[in-house]
């Protein structure tokens, strides 16, 4: 009797086992079966996705150098897109705030860059007033620290100043003048300090270099006035322009059939003008480690973007007197020569100047014997003028 009881209990409890599983646990179970489902086709999804991704790059790149073969690209920009890529730069100052005017035509400008120090403020000045501000951006090398007490001059503000104590104008050049920031400049004035100016006008100068086409130039000497270091430098009073000089120099003779320098094809380094193409040679050839720029002069020609015979010239029409002061190394103007163990400043930049000339003369030696690539255009002429 108990056992039927038990048996008919136990029959009556599974329908409501059975009703409490349908309801309870069946939805959820079905729930989480569809949510498993649809995961699986977002997931699949997602992988196709991923193969045919993978599958177009390598497409691509299996494709891309066929396409981008003949485009050249700057070193360290090949994993940005070209058109977000800015090669250049220049050295126009740009306000804080405000919209520039677009409208505004795009001036060809060159530049004038000048090594300075105080002592020749009144020098400087003189130079700087005669290069509009309209076509000149102008840029001073301190190399005695003093940048403050030039803030009295009118252009002051609208000059780029960079100090570095003790330097030379060739280390600033080679620091602050890369190519690929005074690209936007039509002339580069690569000036020393202590040059007179009253017969000269920036203007004229520029439109008589482009007249003639001279990519290397500089301002003849007068040679009255003037320390002169090269007779090819001193003013012809009857020409706009000369192109070489019939000195003797030494144990060459100039004539109408030289190549070369010091008869033809050389300006010399303290007022030298560049174009923008020949300037991104030449300082590829200015030394680093070698701050006076020796030896520089002599090689400028293969620079000129041509004949150096015609693209570097002596301007006559418009020249200056070089008063060729000692700057670096000299004595402060409140001090006077007194004996003394330690070596005068004046002697060792002169002693330094020729220790680079030897260095630069060698490394030009060496790199054209070690370079079998390079063809000298120069080299039959010179064995000639030899």
């Amino acid at each position: 009797m108990k056992k039927r009881m038990s048996t008919s209990i136990s029959l009556k409890a599974e329908p409501k086992r059975h009703r409490l599983f349908t309801h309870r646990f069946l939805p959820m179970i079905l729930f989480l079966s569809a949510t498993i489902f649809i995961g699986s086709a977002f997931i699949i999804t997602d992988y196709k996705e991923r193969i045919i991704g993978w599958g177009s790059v390598m497409v691509s790149q299996y494709t891309r150098p066929k396409m981008c073969e003949t485009q050249c690209r700057a070193y360290g920009s090949e994993g940005l897109p070209k058109g977000i890529i800015s090669e250049t730069s220049d050295l126009e100052m740009r306000p804080l705030w405000g919209l520039q005017n677009k409208k505004k035509p795009k001036v060809s400008m060159n530049l004038l860059a000048i090594a300075v120090g105080i002592k020749q403020k009144e020098t400087v000045n003189k130079i700087v007033k005669k290069f509009p501000e309209s076509d000149f951006v102008v840029m001073l090398f301190h190399y005695d620290g003093i940048v403050d007490q030039w803030k009295d001059l009118e252009w002051n503000d609208r000059a780029i100043h960079v100090s570095a104590v003790n330097q030379t104008k060739w280390w600033f050049a080679k620091r602050f003048l890369h190519p690929d920031i005074v690209s936007e400049y039509s002339y580069i004035f690569l000036w020393d300090e202590d040059l007179e100016v009253d017969h000269f006008n920036a203007k004229r100068y520029l439109s008589i270099i482009k007249k003639e086409g001279l990519e290397i130039s500089q301002p003849a000497l007068d040679p009255e006035k003037s320390e002169l270091h090269h007779p090819i430098t001193a003013r012809d009073k009857k020409s706009t322009v000369h192109r070489r000089t019939y000195e003797v120099i030494g144990r060459t003779r100039c004539n109408e059939n030289s190549t070369g320098p010091p008869c033809t094809g050389f300006v010399e380094m303290m007022a030298p003008v560049f174009s923008v193409a020949s300037w991104r040679c030449a300082w590829h050839m200015i030394q680093s480690d070698l701050i006076y720029g020796w030896g520089l002069d002599f090689q400028l020609g293969y620079c000129a973007q041509g004949d150096r015979t015609q693209k570097i010239g002596i301007v006559d029409a418009e020249y200056v007197v070089h008063n060729a002061l000692p700057t670096l190394g000299g004595l402060a103007a409140n001090k006077v020569p007194s004996p003394s163990s330690e070596p005068d400043g004046r002697s060792e930049v002169k002693k330094q100047s020729f220790i680079e000339l030897e260095v630069f003369k060698n490394r030009w030696k060496r790199a054209v014997k070690q370079d079998k690539c390079w063809f000298d255009p120069y080299e039959q002429s010179t064995k000639k003028q030899q």
